[in-house]
């Protein structure tokens, strides 16, 4: 495991899990930050680029569960895997249901941190792939002017340039260009291409 740009962040109120995990981490060529508190972690800054979250369920102030339920409340998509000395059913439940990658009870295993981590990594990258795809259909979206964007919206819901024209009361040829400006400004090679475009694009509205 080689992840030199991806970041995994500990919160653990105990010290000697910490050093263990930093030299797990920099044996496989893992970066780890480390922090004893929910709420430190909360205030830290945090860089760009990959990352996961190994949190530590029962802390001193802030639990991790209740760590993980505020980032969901701030839309932080930040991977968790949990660790604990003191897990039991209905903890483990409650944290995969609001989407953590892996619950693991204390003493565990360093390859089941380790796949989880690389999952969690992989699905931190996959969400910054995809946002970074998003922001540039947004991007070209906006070069279209108010007619182009609303032409667009009536060519992905299938109507056709007759149809369009009559719509919007303008000649058929209009529509025609309108088209070609579209496809040239979204760069879009095909009309099924524009519209999974135009699907990223309502997707990310919800």
């Amino acid at each position: 495991m080689d992840d030199a740009d991806a970041i995994v962040f500990v919160v653990d109120d105990d010290p000697a899990i910490c050093r263990a995990l930093d030299g797990l981490f920099r044996s496989v060529g893992l970066n780890g930050r480390y922090f004893a508190t929910a709420q430190e972690f909360r205030d830290s800054l945090r860089p760009d680029g990959p990352s996961c979250l190994v949190l530590d369920v029962r802390m001193p102030g802030l639990s991790g569960l209740e760590l993980q339920r505020d980032l969901g409340v701030t839309g932080d998509d930040i991977p968790i895997i949990f660790i604990t000395g003191h897990g039991d059913i209905a903890m483990s439940v409650q944290a995969m249901k609001a989407g953590a990658i892996e619950f693991l009870t204390k003493p565990f295993r360093d390859q089941d941190l380790l796949d989880a981590i690389q999952a969690g990594l992989d699905r931190s990258r996959a969400r910054q792939q995809h946002a970074a795809a998003v922001a540039e259909i947004e991007r070209r979206h906006r070069t279209l002017t108010p007619r182009e964007q609303e032409t667009m919206a009536l060519v992905v819901d299938g109507m056709l340039n007759k149809q369009i024209a009559a719509q919007l009361r303008v000649s058929e040829i209009t529509i025609k260009v309108r088209r070609g400006q579209i496809m040239r400004k979204m760069q879009a090679a095909s009309l099924p291409e524009l519209v999974r475009m135009a699907e990223r694009l309502k997707s990310d509205d919800r």
